[in-house]
C-alpha cells in the first residue's frame, strides 16, 4: 500500500491532520480516497497516526458510497488503536442506514455505543426517533420515545418536534399532536418554524387545509418566518382540495416576501391544476417556473403529460414529451401508454406505432410490475392498425411483440385474421390462426367463417374441410 501511494502522493517529513484531512476532502473517488488515508500513516515508521477526525472523514466518505461494511470495520478499527470513537461517527453510520431504509441496522449501531465507551446523549436518542418516524416505524418509534423519557431526558424542541411528526401521521392522531404542540410552552418549550410547518404538513395531508391556514397565521403573529416548505405544504393541501386561486394567491404571496418557491412548490401546483382539469394553465406555470430558472423534475413533467392526455390535448401533450427529452430526462411505459392511447382515440394509429417504435429504440424496460401496460400497449397499436387496414405492419408489430414473449389477447388475434383475409393474405392469416389456437384462443364463428369463405374461393373444397376438422378438434381441445 505504501509503495502504491507513492506514486500518487509526495508526503512531506512532517504528515499532519489538516494535511490529511485537507486531501481526502479533495479526493473524489472514495477507493483513492482510503489509499491516501492508509499512507499517510504508513509513510513513515512510528509517524502519522489517525485521530477521529480524520477516521471520521473517511467513514463519511466510505458511507457516501453506501460501503457500510467497511465504515464499520474502520470504527473497529479504531478501537483497536485506541483512537475514541466518537458520537458523531457512529450517528454518521445511524443516519446513513436511515437514508437507506435499513432501520434495524441503525438501531443495531445505536445500541452497540456502549461497546465502543460512548455514551449517547440526547443528541443520539432524538436522531434515533427522528429516524424511525421518517422511516414509518412507529410503534417502534412510540417505545423509543418513553424509552428516552424513562431514562430521565426532559422534553426539548427538537424531541417534540419528531413526536409531532410522528403524530402527525395519522388522522386518529393528529388530534394528540396539536395537544401537545399547545403544551410545548408548559415544558420551557418554544414552538419554532419547523413544529409549525411540520404540523402544517401533516393537517394538509389529512385534508385539515382550513386549519393548516389558521395555523400559518398563527405562526407569522407569533414571529415565526414560515419556510419554502411551509408554502408548499399549503399550496399542495389547497391544491389538493381545489382552493386553486388560493394556491395561487400563496405563490405570489411568496415572491411578495422574498421566499423562492422551488421545484416542489410548482410541481404541487401543476399538479391540484392538473387534477381539476386545468392544463393550460399549469402550461402557463411551468413557463413562470423555467423563467425563474428551476428545472422541471420527472415528476413535474408526468403530471403534466397526465393532465394535458386527460384533456385530449394531443399537441400539447406532445410538446411536453419533447421537452422531457430534451432535458435528458428518460420517460417511462406509462407516459408512452398515454401518448400512444390518445394518438389511438383521435385515429392517428401510424403515429402511435411510430411511438411505440421509438419506445423500443429508446430502450424502454419491460419490468414485472409494467409488464400488463406493455402487453396493452402492444394489442392496442396492433387493433388500430388493423382497423386502418395496414395489414402489413400490423403482421410486423406481431411478430415483433410475440418475439418479446408479450401476450397477444383474442381481441387483438381476431382483429389480425379479419385485416389478413380482407387483404388475401391467406398464408399469414392461417400462420395467426394457428398461433391463436396454440395460445389457447378459440376463433369467433365470423372469425372462422371468413377465413373458410376465402379459402373456399381459391383453394379446393377438401382444403376448406380440412381446415374445419382442425378447428373442431381444436374446440375439443
Amino acid at each position: 500500500m505504501s509503495m502504491r501511494s507513492k506514486s500518487i502522493i509526495n508526503w512531506p517529513k512532517q504528515v499532519t491532520t489538516s494535511l490529511v484531512e485537507q486531501l481526502i476532502k479533495a479526493e473524489r473517488n472514495v477507493e483513492k480516497a482510503v489509499i491516501v488515508f492508509d499512507s499517510a500513516s504508513a509513510e513513515y515508521a512510528n509517524g502519522f497516526q489517525h485521530d477521529h477526525k480524520t477516521y471520521g472523514l473517511i467513514v463519511s466518505k466510505l458511507l457516501s458510497a453506501n460501503q457500510f461494511k467497511r465504515a464499520e470495520d474502520l470504527v473497529d478499527r479504531m478501537r483497536k488503536e485506541h483512537c475514541k470513537v466518537t458520537e458523531d461517527i457512529l450517528l454518521s453510520i445511524c443516519r446513513a442506514y436511515g437514508r437507506v431504509h435499513k432501520p434495524h441496522d441503525m438501531m443495531r449501531i445505536f445500541q452497540k455505543m456502549k461497546e465502543y465507551e460512548c455514551e449517547p446523549t440526547l443528541k443520539s436518542y432524538v436522531t434515533v426517533f427522528s429516524i424511525l418516524v421518517d422511516e414509518n416505524q412507529l410503534k417502534v418509534a412510540f417505545k423509543f420515545y418513553k424509552y428516552m423519557r424513562q431514562l430521565g431526558f426532559p422534553p426539548n424542541v427538537p424531541s417534540l418536534n419528531v413526536l409531532i411528526k410522528a403524530l402527525s401521521k395519522d388522522s386518529k392522531t393528529i388530534d394528540s399532536a396539536i395537544r401537545i404542540f399547545r403544551e410545548m410552552p408548559n415544558h420551557g418549550c418554544t414552538p419554532d418554524t419547523y413544529t409549525y410547518g411540520t404540523l402544517i404538513n401533516g393537517l394538509c395531508r389529512l385534508k385539515k387545509v382550513n386549519e393548516a391556514k389558521e395555523l400559518m397565521k398563527e405562526m407569522e403573529i407569533q414571529g415565526c418566518k414560515p419556510s419554502v416548505v411551509t408554502y408548499t405544504s399549503l399550496i399542495h393541501g389547497l391544491s389538493e382540495s381545489n382552493n386553486l386561486n388560493e394556491a395561487m394567491e400563496l405563490l405570489q404571496e411568496m415572491e411578495g416576501k422574498n421566499i423562492t418557491p422551488n421545484v416542489y412548490t410548482y410541481s404541487s401546483l401543476i399538479n391540484g391544476l392538473c387534477k381539476y382539469t386545468r392544463s393550460s394553465k399549469a402550461m402557463q406555470v411551468l413557463e413562470i417556473m423555467v423563467g425563474k430558472h428551476h428545472k422541471p423534475n420527472m415528476v413535474t413533467y408526468s403530471t403534466l403529460l397526465h393532465g394535458l392526455c386527460k384533456e385530449k390535448k394531443l399537441l400539447e401533450a406532445l410538446t411536453i414529451f419533447d421537452r422531457m427529452k430534451l432535458q435528458g430526462l428518460k420517460p417511462d411505459a406509462g407516459l408512452y401508454w398515454k401518448v400512444i392511447d390518445l394518438f389511438c382515440q383521435n385515429q392517428k394509429v401510424h403515429e402511435a406505432a411510430n411511438f411505440l417504435d421509438e419506445m423500443v429504440f429508446e430502450g424502454t424496460v419491460i419490468k414485472r410490475v409494467t409488464w400488463s401496460l406493455h402487453v396493452k400497449i402492444h394489442n392496442t397499436v396492433i387493433r388500430g392498425l388493423c382497423s386502418a387496414n395496414d395489414a402489413n405492419r400490423a403482421f410486423l408489430l406481431y411478430r415483433s411483440t410475440r418475439d418479446k414473449g408479450i401476450c397477444v389477447d383474442g381481441e387483438t388475434f381476431e382483429c389480425l385474421v379479419a385485416v389478413l383475409c380482407k387483404k388475401r393474405d391467406l398464408y399469414k392469416a392461417g400462420l395467426v390462426l394457428d398461433e391463436m389456437v396454440i395460445d389457447g384462443c378459440i376463433p369467433s364463428e365470423d372469425t372462422w367463417s371468413d377465413l373458410v369463405c376465402r379459402v373456399l374461393g381459391r383453394r379446393k373444397a377438401q382444403e376448406a374441410v380440412d381446415l374445419t376438422s382442425q378447428f373442431v378438434s381444436g374446440n375439443q381441445v
